[in-house]
């Protein structure tokens, strides 16, 4: 079937009435009083992730109709189009293949239209490259002269490995250092560098075109730090993670690992663009890693729609976004391992489905991306929880706990059963909420229907209670829980978000596969950077010429 953008299905009229006719006051306390197997109902097992999803504004009558919109979007028969190779990133003319890259050898599922669109080429291709891949990572791992890895990439080319390395500190056996340098900003650059020797330094340039503005200009500073500080054998020292090879020949650099036009930076991780995880934990964890992917790959391709959990989140993310009107999303992962998971989803999600238009380039009548932002539990608790609990928007949080801690529990007693219990108590504390139990003193009444604040004098200990000690609750919540944080428990995670995203894409009708908002202020940069030099404001807005004379070496 043709697929069919959500606002034009039975089930999206039938969402709004449902909201009307009671989901707007939905009350998770009076949904747990009233269903003793609620938990049961709305949480699930899925390959390396357990998921609770109770503490959601959510019943089975309102997951019915998201269900029913899913299927009348024709949510399956779009995934089946991915998974076939099928150019569904129409914008661009390509397919969307980065499932291929976790894809195992043995693997036999891929549908007969694959065949026409030759994926099994292509995944004779990712494994050769891979193979290679993998077999460099380990020829510097047992390079003692190599001490330090510094990736030079932006965007999905240093989000994704950066956040995996960091993720994955743990399994890291190479006794290498690994920096990743994005910015543009010089003092990142500069940071890094007088922490290295050139003898032991390994630079990895990761640029799928090899022109990238912020890479390139690092790369360039980083070659020339390295020849100024006597380093010699730039092919020694240097590789490209790149399609373009000739470029990077032409930098001096012979060992390449490319990538294909239907991997997506933010999706590419797995690829080439990985080789700074491989090296961290080595081809076997790597491996481990992309295994972890592919079984979340399969769930979400094989399982029905009532127990998919990518489809039950990507639909949970539709519901908030376009009936409650939730315009973003915490993420709190309760792992100091995970610091850098809200910074990679980010960019994740945002980039893929921050859109206005259809995939026929028609204007949305409703809205797509929330904000996605949060920081690791219980930093955040001490930063911006006050306004989750008490804040006048509603914003739904997103947990992640680990049951297993990483270190060894005998050497820091205590310090993980303290960490679950607060990721548990704050999903708690969103959802119950507390009144505050200190009245207005005798004689000093607030007035009728009002909201002042009252003088309780040593009642409470403060001067004043009221609602400022009300807790209102009923904030929705998502509990994601690993076992252990490992390879495959990692890579699963990434994978579903990578599946849930899809989804809510789809349903909305956009395109999550291109970004072209992010090319308009690379062009004008590109215009503006000799303007600085020459100060010409000719043909700029006041604002920006304004700002130029105040920058630039120019006319005051």
């Amino acid at each position: 079937m043709k697929p069919v953008r959500c606002d034009r299905t039975p089930a999206w009229g039938e969402l709004t009435a449902c909201l009307e006719a009671g989901g707007r006051n939905f009350d998770l306390r009076d949904a747990f009083a009233r269903d003793p197997g609620r938990f049961e109902a709305f949480s699930q097992d899925a390959p390396h992730v357990f998921a609770d999803l109770s503490k959601n504004l959510i019943d089975a009558g309102s997951q019915a109709l998201l269900l029913a919109l899913a299927r009348q979007c024709g949510l399956e028969q779009q995934r089946d189009a991915m998974f076939a190779g099928e150019r569904i990133n129409r914008t661009e003319n390509r397919a969307v293949m980065h499932f291929l890259l976790r894809n195992p050898p043995s693997a036999q599922y891929l549908p007969a239209q694959a065949a026409i669109n030759k994926i099994a080429d292509a995944q004779a291709e990712v494994e050769v490259t891979l193979d290679a891949m993998l077999a460099y990572a380990e020829q510097v791992r047992a390079d003692e002269a190599i001490t330090d890895i510094v990736n030079i990439g932006i965007g999905g080319s240093d989000l994704g490995p950066q956040m995996a390395v960091l993720a994955l500190a743990e399994f890291a056996t190479s006794g290498k250092r690994i920096h990743f340098v994005s910015n543009i900003d010089g003092n990142e650059l500069a940071s890094v560098l007088k922490q290295l020797k050139p003898a032991g330094t390994l630079f990895l340039v990761a640029s799928k075109t090899f022109t990238t503005t912020e890479t390139m200009t690092n790369a360039h500073s980083a070659k020339d730090w390295f020849e100024a500080q006597g380093g010699q054998d730039i092919a020694r020292h240097f590789a490209a993670l790149t399609t373009n090879v000739a470029a990077a020949n032409d930098f001096g650099i012979t060992t390449t690992f490319g990538f294909w036009d239907w991997v997506g930076g933010r999706y590419s991780l797995w690829s080439a663009i990985g080789l700074p995880i491989a090296i961290a934990i080595g081809a076997a964890g790597f491996r481990q890693f992309l295994a972890g992917a592919h079984a979340m790959d399969e769930h979400f391709r094989t399982a029905a729609l009532e127990g998919n959990l990518p489809v039950r989140l990507g639909l949970l993310d539709v519901w908030y976004r376009n009936f409650h009107g939730f315009s973003s999303r915490s993420i709190a992962p309760y792992s100091s391992a995970l610091r850098r998971w809200p910074a990679y989803l980010q960019q994740l999600e945002m980039e893929s489905n921050g859109k206005r238009v259809d995939q026929d380039g028609q204007p949305l009548p409703f809205d797509t991306s929330p904000v996605l932002w949060g920081e690791p539990g219980t930093n955040g608790q001490h930063a911006y929880f006050q306004m989750l609990h008490q804040g006048t928007t509603v914003v739904p949080v997103e947990f992640v706990a680990v049951k297993q801690a990483a270190h060894a529990p005998d050497d820091l007693p205590g310090h993980h059963g303290k960490l679950l219990a607060n990721v548990l108590a704050q999903a708690q504390a969103l959802m119950h909420g507390k009144r505050d139990a200190a009245g207005p003193p005798q004689g000093n009444a607030a007035p009728s229907g009002g909201s002042e604040p009252h003088a309780v004098g040593e009642r409470g200990g403060s001067m004043f209670s009221g609602g400022h000690r009300d807790f209102p609750g009923n904030r929705p919540s998502t509990f994601l829980l690993l076992e252990r944080l490992t390879p495959a428990s990692l890579g699963a995670l990434i994978a579903l978000q990578e599946h849930r995203v899809f989804v809510s894409g789809a349903i909305w009708g956009i395109n999550s596969f291109d970004q072209w908002g992010v090319e308009l202020g690379k062009v004008l940069a590109r215009d503006i950077e000799p303007r600085l030099l020459s100060g010409d404001v000719s043909g700029l807005d006041g604002s920006t010429a304004g700002l130029l004379r105040k920058l630039g070496s120019g006319p005051a």
